[in-house]
């Protein structure tokens, strides 16, 4: 068994828990430094890495006791990156003398760094979502290479933002009150993971009667959360719409895949759906909008898709010929933006040439607050 000397994002012990599996608790773990090493920051990432510094000093954590099962999971985990890490031979102190054992450095150890790194700032804003990232990273080990996950590892983060944000529950007045164990998921398979993901359970669950439910076979396709925003002009009392091809129309076999819809994305790693949604108009109708007007979040189908929508009405100054084309080129986008006054807003509604549901609800909220906001103004 080899010792690991850690000086990074696995020094968060719930992270370290979920790489290492069932070898956690088998695991020795004491105080230790690097001499000749300094912990740096990846340039454009959140985590860091060691760089050879004759003067410098690595603080960390000493692992021992680590069984194979261990070793090889922390190796897949620490592999995933573009040039991923691999684990050098070092001799490290502890307060009981020199100690043997291995690090994880970068591949071209001599890279490019960023600056000093803070463990303490990076547990506080990305401890919590790393550990639910990893539980998907480490679902494949043994079913994907670590270049296959670590090509997907960004949008991984993303579906864990997701599940962090799915810990602000709704309220359970009229509803059941879930509790641990109304649900067992019994098994997991993910048969498709890319930019989205699908995922497939076997599960019972309490039933209303009190009793248990048959083994059940459900499938869900995993997403993002997202947020949307409706620009609106209260002093021209005009909204704006933007237009672009989608891929659910268009899979669905409808003649008319170009749809209007509030400008919207995904809710990056890390990111607010208040930012997503300031983000999204500077991106999709270079619009900068002065306030946003919480409508709430929803599940908009939830019998199928996990995706999570923040919903906001956002107060803009509206004049004529701030409508253009838009989008991010960089994510291949070709967006159409359009200014219509609300009353026209609600004929294309009513017509149903307005037929998605973000744009159905964003809407609707609009004309119930519309007299209110025009009235602030």
């Amino acid at each position: 068994m080899a010792d690991i000397f850690i000086y990074g994002t696995l020094m968060h012990m719930p992270l370290l828990r979920v790489v290492l599996g069932a070898g956690f608790d088998a695991v020795q773990v004491q105080p230790a430094r690097l001499p000749g090493w300094r912990v740096e920051a990846v340039p454009g990432e959140v985590y860091p890495m060691v760089r050879a510094d004759p003067g410098g000093v690595a603080e960390g954590l000493l692992l021992s006791g680590l069984t194979e099962e261990a070793l090889a999971r922390a190796d897949f985990y620490e592999g995933l990156d573009n040039y991923g890490y691999l684990r050098k031979p070092v001799e490290v102190q502890t307060d009981g003398g020199a100690a043997e054992a291995t690090t994880y450095v970068p591949v071209g150890e001599d890279g490019a760094a960023a600056g000093p790194w803070s463990f303490e700032r990076w547990e506080a804003r990305w401890g919590a979502l790393s550990v639910l990232a990893a539980e998907e990273v480490m679902w494949w080990i043994g079913r994907a290479t670590t270049a296959e996950v670590g090509r997907r590892y960004g949008v991984i983060c993303t579906r864990a933002q997701a599940r962090l944000n799915a810990r602000k529950t709704a309220p359970t007045t009229l509803r059941r009150e879930a509790t641990p164990g109304d649900v067992d998921i019994s098994d997991l398979d993910r048969p498709y993971a890319g930019f989205f993901a699908v995922e497939e359970y076997q599960l019972t669950h309490e039933r209303f009667d009190g009793t248990r439910s048959a083994p059940l076979e459900r499938a869900s396709f995993i997403s993002a959360d997202a947020a949307t925003v409706l620009p609106y002009d209260p002093q021209r009392d005009r909204v704006m719409l933007v237009e672009q091809l989608r891929t659910g129309p268009l899979a669905r076999g409808d003649a008319q895949p170009w749809v209007l819809e509030p400008i919207a994305g995904r809710v990056d790693p890390g990111e607010t759906p208040e930012d997503c949604a300031h983000r999204e108009a500077q991106e999709e109708a270079g619009l900068t909008l002065e306030r946003l007007v919480p409508i709430g979040g929803y599940y908009p189908s939830p019998g199928a898709k996990s995706e999570y929508l923040h919903g906001f009405i956002g107060l803009a100054d509206l004049p004529d010929g701030s409508a253009g084309l838009g989008g991010e080129p960089g994510e291949g986008e070709d967006i159409r933006a359009h200014l219509v006054s609300f009353d026209e807003a609600m004929a294309l509604l009513e017509s149903g040439e307005v037929n998605v549901g973000t744009t159905v609800v964003s809407l609707l909220h609009l004309a119930a607050r519309r007299e209110g906001l025009r009235a602030a103004r």
